[in-house]
Parts: structure tokens; C-alpha cells; sequence
């Protein structure tokens, strides 16, 4: 799957989660939590949603480096490769 791909399953995941949001309006490079304001639960469903249909584990410990949307795509890129 490609990065394209990558961003919009989850972008689509994103709105499951948070039905508001407006994927034309979020930026790449701007902290994805406070863009979309997702609190800690919502945050949980939306990385739980995310290993369910892409099958990649994302430890806790990684949760920091997903602070944005490109960073996140990334992330599952390369985890994907794995």
C-alpha cells in the first residue's frame, strides 16, 4: 500500500472516531491530537482501529512519534514493511 493509500484509510479511520472532522481541512505537519481533538479514549479507538485493519502493531512507546498526520503515515509505512 502506498502513502496516498495509507493517508486515506486513515483518514477514514479518523472519522469513524471523530465523525466532525473535515480531512480537506487537517495539515500534514501539525499535531494530529490537538488538530482533531482527540481525547486519550478516542485516541486508543482510533490506533486500535488502525492495527485492526492494517494488522501493524504500534506499541505505546511509539505513540509520541505519531504527532501528526504525515508522521503517522510514515510510521505505518515503514512499519508495514517490516
Amino acid at each position: 500500500m502506498d502513502r496516498q493509500q495509507l493517508r486515506r484509510l486513515v483518514l477514514e479511520e479518523l472519522r469513524h472516531v471523530a465523525p466532525e472532522v473535515e480531512p480537506d481541512t487537517l495539515r500534514g505537519d501539525r499535531p494530529l491530537r490537538d488538530e482533531v481533538d482527540l481525547d486519550s479514549m478516542d485516541w486508543l479507538r482510533f490506533i486500535g482501529a488502525l492495527h485492526r485493519r492494517l494488522g501493524v502493531n504500534i506499541p505505546e512507546a511509539d505513540y509520541q512519534r505519531l504527532d501528526s498526520l504525515d508522521a503517522l503515515v510514515a510510521y505505518l509505512a515503514q512499519r508495514q514493511g517490516a
